[in-house]
C-alpha cells in the first residue's frame, strides 16, 4: 500500500512539473509574440507598468479591444483630402510653426476619427494606435507632448520642427495604411 501512495505521490509531482514546463514555454511564447508585434512600446509597457506580465496584460487587453473596433482604411477621396491638407500644413510651417504644429496635431485627430478610432483621452488613442502602428506610436507622444507645451510655454524652432517630423511619421502610417493593419481590418 505504501508503494502505490509513493508511486501515486512521484506521478502527481512529476504531473504537476510537466504543466509548469508546459506553462512556462506558452508564457515564453505569448511574450516573445507580443515584444515582437509592439517592439518599443512593449518596453515601454513594461517600464510603465513594472514587470513584463503586467505589460502583457495590459498590451493584451489592447489587441482584444482593437479586435472590437471598427478601423477602416481611407477611401481615395478622404486620402487624397488627408494629403493635401497635410502639404499645405507643411508649407505654412516655415511662417507658422507653432500654428503648424497646432494643426498638425487636430489634423492627426481628424483622421484617426475619421479612420473609426475613438475619440476619447490622449493616452487611449496612443495605446489604440500602438496596436496597429506600434513603431511610430512613440513619435505620436512625442510630438503630442510638443503640442501640447505650446499653450503653456515657449517651444523652440527646433523643437516644433521635430514634432512635424513625428507627425509626419504617423500621419504617413495612417494614411497609408499598412499590411499589417489591411490584415487586421479584412478579419
Amino acid at each position: 500500500m505504501n508503494a502505490a501512495y509513493f508511486l501515486l505521490a512521484v506521478a502527481t509531482v512529476v504531473a504537476i512539473v510537466m504543466l509548469m514546463v508546459i506553462y512556462e514555454r506558452i508564457r515564453r511564447k505569448n511574450s516573445a509574440k507580443l515584444r515582437q508585434r509592439f517592439g518599443p512600446e512593449y518596453e515601454r509597457a513594461v517600464q510603465e507598468h513594472g514587470s513584463a506580465r503586467r505589460a502583457e496584460a495590459q498590451l493584451a487587453d489592447r489587441e482584444r479591444r482593437m479586435e472590437r473596433l471598427n478601423i477602416r482604411a481611407l477611401a481615395p477621396i478622404e486620402r487624397e483630402h488627408f494629403t493635401n491638407q497635410w502639404n499645405s500644413l507643411q508649407l505654412r510651417f516655415v511662417d507658422s510653426p507653432k500654428g503648424s504644429v497646432a494643426e498638425a496635431d487636430d489634423l492627426i485627430v481628424l483622421l484617426m476619427q475619421t479612420r473609426g478610432y475613438p475619440m476619447s483621452s490622449f493616452e487611449q488613442r496612443a495605446a489604440d494606435i500602438s496596436v496597429d502602428h506600434p513603431l511610430v506610436v512613440s513619435n505620436y507622444r512625442t510630438a503630442h507632448a510638443i503640442a501640447s507645451r505650446l499653450r503653456q510655454e515657449e517651444v523652440s524652432t527646433e523643437e516644433l520642427r521635430k514634432a512635424m517630423i513625428h507627425y509626419r511619421a504617423l500621419f504617413d502610417e495612417m494614411v497609408h495604411v499598412t499590411p499589417t493593419s489591411l490584415q487586421r481590418e479584412a478579419a
